[in-house]
């Protein structure tokens, strides 16, 4: 690559901004990207408003992320407009799924690189930087790749804990659910690179690893070599250093009891599950093409909170999906009650074309769905808020992520439970009287002393 086509305005290092929306595999897509900018010679992580190119990285997963998208990708060419950047790329779900009709829907965007062209994003940014545009990187039919930072790489979550991606793609054939079609089929991280990297980012102070995949209870299946999650947990249990492993999206036809006497015995493991049950009643389950699902979804909450005292268990829920009646939206509500899941979101069924629910029709109305959604989470709330209320007077172990003054306390930590994933998923923990020194990364034990709007610990240090 020619020199030039590294700088921006004034003849310094170009500058990328960044704008990353969607899930955390996706932010971890971008981290990839970063790594490869950043050894190329760009400057990364620039404010988009000053910035030579500006990348958006999409999600396209239902219609409100790719109105998002959309939005945001606008608001970097209104930049580019104003004369603030020379080119504007988009990366991630948006761009795999749509390709070249970005182009339409957006005309002053430069270029689109899809799920399997990360390693291009440097030759992209080149391209662009030397006034081309309609750069298509889309290679054709479903993502087939895995990529990996190269060590030391990039976090970009702004804490310290990070998000350590294990598998690519999914397997599963959920009715609802453009995933696959936008993915491709699993293909599970090697454990050598996984540990690699774990290591890494526990070497650089990342205090917190989240485990993340479209379904990290399948990792290894594609693998076929005996290599599963729970093989994986214990090499990255064993790991030396003052750091704690969460699980994020697990599928409840793959929670066994070898994962869950793991989890229960791990040193550095956290209690904690996020195992989305999208609904409880067989008839939807089936629609939904999670018919594995039926026999295990009634007694899995008893099931896991027997193996593993002290667990939370989160999950999600898809209301409105076509077929979807007020006896089965009644089912649902029972089971929510019943099982008391310490988190839960909940989505509307959002029809996704080449799914095979986008067909099924005799879906609720929107207001119907929303109606649901809002009914679901009011029960929710309340459950929520009397589990945590049981916390009062309970002593917990919190990862501190940083601090502010508050006019009544004093300094105020702000930091996270075992039981709270990153990114207000959970909510926080407000933490007083943390001793003097004290730094983002830092663990301290506190006791919980009340609750905040009904989703957040306020706790005190002894």
């Amino acid at each position: 690559m020619r020199e030039r086509n590294k700088e921006g305005k004034a003849g310094r290092s170009a500058g990328i901004g960044l704008v990353s929306l969607g899930c955390p595999k996706n932010l971890v897509d971008l981290q990839v990207m970063c790594s490869e900018l950043s050894l190329a010679g760009y400057e990364t992580g620039v404010p988009p408003e000053s910035a030579d190119v500006i990348i958006v990285n999409t999600c396209a997963f239902i219609e409100d992320a790719r109105q998002e998208a959309v939005s945001a990708i606008m608001d970097a060419c209104r930049m580019k407009k104003a004369g603030r950047c020379r080119g504007v790329i988009v990366t991630g779900c948006l761009s795999q799924r749509y390709g070249a009709a970005v182009f339409k829907a957006c005309p002053e965007t430069d270029a689109v690189v899809g799920i399997d062209s990360l390693d291009r994003i440097v030759d992209t940014v080149a391209a662009v930087l030397d006034g081309k545009s309609g750069v298509n990187e889309v290679l054709p039919g479903a993502p087939k790749r895995l990529f990996h930072q190269k060590l030391p790489g990039f976090v970009l979550t702004g804490g310290p804990f990070a998000y350590l991606k294990i598998g690519e793609g999914c397997s599963h054939a959920c009715s609802f659910c453009a995933i696959p079609g936008i993915r491709g089929k699993l293909r599970s991280v090697s454990p050598d690179d996984v540990e690699r990297e774990a290591r890494e980012l526990v070497k650089y102070g990342f205090r917190e690893l989240n485990i993340v995949a479209q379904d990290v209870s399948s990792y290894g299946d594609d693998l076929r070599d005996g290599t599963n999650l729970a093989a994986l947990l214990r090499r990255l249990d064993g790991i030396d250093g003052d750091f704690r492993i969460r699980l994020l999206y697990a599928h409840p036809a793959k929670i066994n009891d070898e994962l869950l006497s793991v989890i229960a015995e791990g040193s550095r493991i956290c209690k904690y599950i996020d195992v989305p049950v999208q609904h409880s009643h067989p008839d939807i389950l089936r629609a939904m093409h999670r018919a594995d699902t039926v026999k295990y979804i009634p007694e899995m909450a008893d099931r896991i909170r027997a193996a593993i005292p002290g667990v939370t268990l989160r999950t999600t829920c898809l209301v409105g999906f076509p077929g979807e009646t007020e006896k089965h939206f009644t089912h649902l509500m029972d089971y929510v009650r019943e099982t008391k899941f310490d988190r839960m979101g909940v989505f509307v069924f959002s029809p996704e074309d080449g799914t095979p629910a986008y067909d099924m029709g005799e879906e609720p109305d929107d207001v119907v769905g929303e109606e649901r959604r809002k009914k679901l989470m009011s029960v929710q709330s309340r459950i929520s808020k009397r589990i945590l209320e049981s916390h009062v007077g309970s002593g917990v172990r919190v990862l501190l992520e940083e601090c502010s003054e508050d006019s009544e306390n004093g300094v105020v930590w702000v930091g996270r439970t075992d039981g709270q994933a990153p990114d207000d998923i959970d909510g926080v923990s407000y933490v007083m009287n943390v001793p003097d020194g004290a730094q983002p990364g830092d663990f301290v034990r506190a006791e919980v002393v009340g609750v905040h709007k009904s989703h957040d610990f306020v706790c005190r240090c002894p």
